[in-house]
């Protein structure tokens, strides 16, 4: 694991650590004012609002070129009803590695993407238990796209870090 320090080329300083994964905590259709209200929940892994929109919480894997590692986001992808409820039924299944992938839309706004990651199409890949989605994103001329099929490199991993720490 790769976790050299890195001067920043925004402030000068240098920081402790390269992050290798970032996760969003919410659907970013998710605000505050939702919770407590009927049909409004907010899991570890699975969300609905209003009994009507359900996401589920997966990763996005990015393969470093340059480093023994790969980069993840921790994304959420709206599904359909029918595969919300089916992804709750499979969840503690260990046969849910044999699951077909169920279509979802992005539901999360990844930093130092142009345009927007919001509603790309997706297929989520159940994994082992433990284990979180697999979120493959259709192969299109998205960057985000794109750097899931041919990889980024660490100076890439570092533009992250360096969003986060100054946005």
């Amino acid at each position: 694991m790769i976790s050299s320090a890195f001067t920043c080329t925004c402030c000068g300083q240098e920081h402790d650590g390269l992050p290798f994964a970032y996760a969003m905590a919410a659907p970013v259709y998710w605000s505050p004012e939702l919770a407590g209200k009927p049909g409004n929940v907010l899991g570890d892994e699975h969300c609905s609002i209003d009994g009507e929109h359900y996401f589920v919480r997966g990763r996005i894997v990015l393969p470093v070129r340059d480093a023994g590692e790969d980069f993840e986001w921790g994304v959420w992808v709206s599904l359909s009803k029918a595969n919300f409820i089916r992804t709750g039924e499979v969840f503690e299944d260990p046969a849910r590695v044999n699951e077909p992938p169920y279509f979802g839309w992005l539901s999360t706004v990844l930093p130092g993407y142009e345009p927007t990651t919001l509603n790309l199409k997706t297929n989520l890949h159940t994994q082992e238990l433990g284990v979180r989605p697999l979120i493959e994103l259709e192969p299109t001329d998205h960057p985000l796209a794109v750097e899931q099929r041919e990889g980024i490199t660490l100076a890439r991993v570092q533009e992250f870090a360096e969003l986060a720490l100054h946005q």
